[in-house]
């Protein structure tokens, strides 16, 4: 019994884990034009939905553990003093 539940679990981590990786990428640090630093993390890769980030209500970063607060339905703040930064792969070195 316990060797089925610790073969499920391995299992389950070599699913899981390929695609977390391919659903997000890392950020740089990075300081804010208000002098705010942003530490280095990782963010979900931009696509077209709103309700699959992290930070949005219903979810949870795998990472932090952190339950989302941003509801996806609210029109976006034109006062936020946050500095977009897009989504840039790395250019492969080969």
């Amino acid at each position: 019994m316990k060797l089925s539940l610790l073969v499920g679990a391995a299992l389950g981590v070599l699913v899981i884990t390929p695609a977390l990786a391919q659903s997000s990428h890392s950020v740089r640090g990075y300081t804010r034009k208000d002098g705010t630093y942003v530490a280095p993390h990782r963010a979900t890769n931009p696509n077209s939905t709103r309700s699959d980030n992290w930070s949005t209500k219903g979810n949870v970063n795998p990472y932090t553990g952190k339950e989302g607060t941003v509801d996806p339905y609210a029109s976006p703040s034109t006062t936020s003093n946050s500095t977009y930064q897009p989504y840039r792969p790395k250019k492969s070195p080969y």
